[in-house]
């Protein structure tokens, strides 16, 4: 398919392509959640679970972009979803066999999270080059809202089909997600720019230069490293505060309790997404002070959810938590598309997303820690011991998790004070003006206008 004079057309087909894929993921892997902890009756089977993708993540990202460079955002979409497919199918050639264990499950997991990282550059690496540059908040709206919807009905439609086809039908589903994934995107054609573009020291370069250039790219752009450390910054309190958020919920309420707060926060994220891809607000030279402003007010939900020990303080709190997340990763995402050349969009992505998303693994590994061994048994599980504490943070049973997240949303806040300081970091706009706009030839190349 020809893309359309705005391509609009085009990246709406990718769209409901990836949709439906985020959408299956997200029920098989709460599904799979559910069924290997019933199998092993083990909390550390399911934590391992929900720590692991981000180990390979992680390593592989840096050199994961560049391929998407090398090969193009349509080839590496197509390489990671086939992967992806034909991993899920290994799985349900397992299940159905009855030869499935919970040990494969770790190797399955890695594998997919390596192929994961290939793919969420090159999704962004695409949307600059099939929509035009004042449409791509909007763009990036649209798959912050898919992700956010993937959030609300995954655990929703998991129960469901547990009880109606079994684990084994959710993964064969998964598997023929995939494939339509991979069927739009042969109905999309993704302008590439020429080879001898995208990889630096020509077509024969090794990987590892390719990679090194897209760290020499940063380094003399701060404005986009202080960026990434804003993302940091967010991640971070997202990691904590997902560790502790089912512990303080449960410490006064009940079960249904968290699964209510947890749905009305990624409601949040459906409603600011959906808010973005509608008006693609805000306006470019609003972008960088507007993240400024959501990261306060995601670090003011942090204290606001530690308050009181209240179940509706707590479900406003997690709403505007996972709202301002949304509108700051989406926010971002839009900056760097409209910054970065595109023939470095597929290394710096990654880079990006490795420097951001290494706290997050952080901050669910020190929550832990700093809860049990410090904040808990200091303040008190039944009664909180000190008179000033109970002032911030209420008394009763398991308030130390709650003034955890007070000194959280304190920290976030100075550290947001310091980063946004930085004059590179304010004077993004100006400093670092937006890539020229792309349109189209007959061909479907792109050239710049």
């Amino acid at each position: 398919m020809q893309p359309s004079a705005s391509g609009f057309r085009a990246f709406v087909v990718l769209w409901v392509g990836q949709f439906l894929s985020l959408a299956a993921s997200a029920v098989t892997s709460f599904a799979l959640g559910v069924y290997c902890f019933l199998q092993s009756d083990s909390v550390t089977t399911l934590a391992v679970l929900y720590a692991l993708p981000f180990i390979p993540f992680l390593i592989v990202s840096p050199l994961a972009g560049t391929l998407v460079d090398r090969w193009g955002a349509k080839r590496a979409m197509l390489v990671s979803n086939g992967g992806c497919m034909l991993v899920a199918l290994l799985m349900a050639v397992l299940l159905w066999t009855d030869t499935f264990a919970v040990w494969q499950v770790y190797f399955i997991v890695l594998v997919t999270a390596s192929l994961r990282a290939l793919d969420l550059p090159a999704f962004e690496a695409a949307v600059p080059l099939l929509v035009p540059q004042d449409q791509v908040g909007r763009a990036t709206g649209m798959r912050m809202l898919a992700a956010g919807v993937s959030a609300v009905v995954g655990p929703v439609l998991a129960g469901a089909l547990l009880l109606a086809i079994g684990i084994e039908g959710i993964v064969t589903l998964d598997c023929v997600s995939f494939l339509l994934a991979i069927v739009t995107l042969a109905f999309v054609r993704i302008p590439r720019l020429p080879l001898r573009e995208t990889a630096t020291g020509g077509v024969r370069a090794s990987v590892l230069p390719d990679a090194r250039a897209g760290w020499r790219y940063l380094a003399v752009r701060p404005g986009l490293v202080s960026l990434a450390v804003l993302l940091g910054v967010m991640s971070f309190g997202v990691g904590f505060g997902e560790l502790v958020l089912p512990p303080l919920v449960l410490s006064f309420g009940a079960p249904g309790d968290l699964g209510l707060v947890m749905s009305v926060g990624a409601l949040g994220m459906v409603v600011v997404s959906g808010a973005i891809s509608l008006w693609a607000w805000p306006k470019p030279h609003q972008r960088v002070s507007s993240m400024v402003a959501a990261l306060f007010l995601f670090a003011a939900s942090i204290v606001l959810a530690s308050m009181r020990p209240s179940l509706a303080l707590l479900t406003v709190a997690v709403f505007l938590f996972m709202g301002c997340a949304t509108f700051i990763v989406g926010i971002a995402q839009t900056i760097w598309q409209v910054k970065v050349e595109p023939q470095m969009l597929g290394r710096t992505v990654a880079l990006r997303n490795a420097i951001s998303m290494t706290p997050q693994l952080l901050g669910n590994l020190l929550a832990g820690v700093l809860c049990e061994f410090v904040a808990v048994p200091l303040v008190g599980s039944e009664r909180v011991h000190s008179d000033f504490v109970a002032l911030l943070v209420g008394d009763g049973p398991g308030r130390g998790y709650a003034l955890a997240l007070t000194l959280l949303g304190a920290a976030t806040a100075l550290v947001v004070v310091l980063v946004a300081r930085s004059p590179r970091l304010r004077r993004l706009d100006e400093e670092l003006p937006d890539v020229p706009a792309r349109e189209w030839n007959d061909a479907g190349a792109p050239t710049s206008r």
